[in-house]
């Protein structure tokens, strides 16, 4: 069990030193090939945001945002000004119904960030116009070994997995100090089939954080 002031402890190790190599020379070709998001400066904003000592919950999406001005470095987050995607629009709404507070149309989710909310993509990039476009294994490796990493530290932290690609890779996942919430994902296609709507993991998250001591989670933005 480690207590982590900041993710270049880390990053600076085996096995990140060799997933990061590999990463930024995909992302030196892949920038001068295509039109890909986010901008480069944000590939790696949630752990700039949310360093590993702050942790509280981890919310693990599948990929970027495609569309232009929309993705930003954190899992489901668009920024300000930008329509709400289907997926925060349900969200919002399970938010909203879980905690009985309103939401503003205000898509930036940095505000959970900061609160030790890591929003984790696994595919760190995407073409624009081309939804996983960028699964590429290295991307896999790297979330795995992250997810490693948090499930050592001391803290108690809730897993929130949606979906099966975030289920799947939830394997390293064996503290019983942590907490892990699993359901259907907030899509539109998985969400109006049930299993995501009512299943409260907000709630669950803070009920959670403070049975142990740690601040709750402000959700409403």
């Amino acid at each position: 069990m480690e207590h982590l002031e900041n993710w270049n402890d880390i990053f600076n190790k085996e096995p990140f030193l060799t997933y990061l190599a590999k990463i930024n020379s995909f992302l030196d070709s892949a920038y001068k090939k295509d039109i890909v998001y986010p901008l480069r400066k944000d590939v790696f904003r949630a752990f700039e945001l949310t360093p590993p000592s702050k942790v509280k919950c981890v919310i693990i999406g599948q990929d970027p945002y495609h569309q232009p001005n929309q993705a930003h470095g954190l899992a489901f987050s668009v920024k300000s000004g930008v329509k709400l995607p289907p997926s925060l629009k349900n969200i919002y709404k399970e938010i909203e119904n879980d905690l009985g507070v309103t939401m503003k149309n205000d898509g930036d989710l940095s505000y959970l960030a900061r609160q030790g909310v890591l929003l984790l993509n696994v595919n760190l990039t995407v073409i624009k116009d081309k939804p996983l476009s960028h699964s590429i294994e290295v991307y896999e490796k790297f979330t795995e070994s992250i997810l490693k990493v948090l499930n050592d530290l001391e803290q108690p932290i809730v897993f929130i997995l949606w979906g099966k690609k975030a289920q799947n890779l939830a394997k390293p996942l064996q503290n019983p100090h942590h907490l892990i919430i699993k359901s259907n994902h907030p899509s539109p296609l998985s969400a109006n089939r049930g299993g995501f709507f009512n299943t409260k993991p907000f709630s669950k998250t803070n009920i959670f954080l403070i049975k142990n001591n740690q601040a709750s989670i402000n959700w409403q933005n």
